[in-house]
């Protein structure tokens, strides 16, 4: 490595972020044959394929991802040394890829589209599925942020906690359960509807349940919260979620909601990249506005139970 073309280290950060030699070659103003000729020579000078070819783009070898955690921060750190650290917005086309669930989408998405169109109209947001595998998807380059529940910060991955979402008990105005005060019986002999981006049949609330030897019957499983809040118009099921989906659907005035009769502690939202980014100008003004969409929302302080 102390031979190496500093040039091929930049070639090889801009592949890694974009998992695309075309479009890697697009973003350093280069041709692709140029670049492709490029990895050739990491390939011989650090003898390791580095890439392999993935549907439409490239995916890295664990040699790669070794190596790039690594490079990442000296390069950016290079790159403040001798570029200003500025980001306008009004000017900027940055494309983001943003992973997160359909009811943290309901939260954030029409806001940031809002800002986006009064202060930078060239900017693009793209949304990933999100399926709690935010480690991977922010390692490997397929995101710039995670927005939801994020199990941790590792070493590589920085949080930031955003607020709490607060659990409530959902049912059609017209449930049987919706005229009086849900009990912890009731609430067992409902069906219920549980809302799993797994696939699983169980969730944080029959983790709760076991500690105090009781169950229920999961009727229905969907894996979003825009279908369940269809079938819970459409059914007598119930369903425990986050308050804050309810209110951003607007369908508080067709739902009951109700305290969830047993305690369950809150999930925590929040903001996740990779270490790489930290010093990106136009991911923190991203992480920017996203807190001030957030710190708008009174609701999200607490459960309107």
């Amino acid at each position: 490595m102390a031979k190496t073309d500093l040039n091929l280290v930049v070639i090889f950060d801009q592949i890694m972020k974009e998992q695309s030699i075309t479009v890697a070659a697009e973003r350093l103003a280069m041709t692709q044959p140029s670049v492709s000729n490029a990895v050739a020579r990491m390939r011989h000078q650090w003898r390791d394929p580095l890439f392999v070819k993935h549907g439409r783009g490239v995916r890295p070898t664990p040699y790669a991802l070794k190596l790039w955690q690594q490079v990442t921060e000296p390069l950016h750190n290079i790159s403040d040394a001798i570029s200003p650290d500025t980001f306008d917005a009004r000017e900027a086309t940055t494309t983001f890829r943003i992973a997160l669930t359909d009811g943290t989408a309901a939260v954030v998405m029409p806001a940031l589209r809002q800002i986006i169109e009064q202060e930078a109209p060239n900017i693009a947001i793209h949304t990933v599925p999100y399926k709690l595998d935010g480690e991977d998807l922010l390692s490997n380059a397929d995101v710039d942020l995670v927005f939801d529940h994020y199990n941790g910060e590792t070493k590589h991955i920085r949080t930031k906690e955003m607020f709490d979402n607060h659990f409530v008990c959902i049912m059609n105005s017209n449930h049987v359960l919706a005229s009086s005060d849900l009990t912890l019986n009731s609430f067992l002999q409902a069906d219920h509807l549980l809302v799993s981006l797994s696939g699983d049949a169980t969730g944080i609330l029959d983790e709760r349940l076991a500690e105090i030897n009781k169950t229920r019957r999961v009727a229905m499983t969907v894996n979003s919260f825009a279908g369940a809040l269809n079938l819970l118009h459409a059914s007598h099921l119930i369903c425990s979620m986050p308050y804050s989906i309810v209110a951003e659907y607007h369908a508080i005035d067709t739902l009951a909601i109700k305290p969830v009769p047993i305690e369950i502690p809150p999930v925590k939202i929040s903001m996740a990249w990779h270490c790489r980014d930290d010093h990106s100008p136009s991911l923190r003004w991203l992480r920017t506005v996203i807190e001030r969409i957030v710190q708008s929302k009174d609701f999200l302080q607490g459960a309107a139970a």
